[in-house]
């Protein structure tokens, strides 16, 4: 399977950052929000009983935080039936290739994060 369909979709919200990781059955599996606490990034996290994107939202956010030095969310929800664990690697892999090459534009772009 390719997940072609898997999508990055970038939201601003005022000076903060809403970034939608969809594909498959979209749905919302979990929220992690990334914002600067002193020299540190916090991230808090909510996750839907019985879905494991949480396990990826929580990096993504932090990873997109410290790249932009502003506050976001990483909203994810991607389901496809009867998975292998390959498969499951693959989604992450895309993911966060995806995720990173956003990242890169922003800051090839000269966007200013304030």
């Amino acid at each position: 399977m390719a997940f072609e369909d898997i999508r990055l979709e970038a939201i601003p919200v005022g000076r903060d950052l809403l970034l939608l990781m969809t594909g498959g059955v979209s749905h919302i599996g979990a929220a992690s929000t990334a914002y600067q606490a002193g020299g540190d990034i916090e991230v808090l996290t909510s996750a839907v009983p019985g879905h494991k994107e949480h396990t990826l939202t929580e990096g993504y956010a932090r990873r997109a935080s410290k790249a932009l030095g502003r506050t976001v969310t990483v909203v994810m929800g991607i389901h496809y039936d009867n998975l292998s664990k390959e498969e499951i690697r693959e989604i992450a892999k895309k993911t966060s290739e995806m995720l990173d090459q956003y990242l890169q534009e922003q800051q090839g772009n000269g966007v200013d994060p304030q």
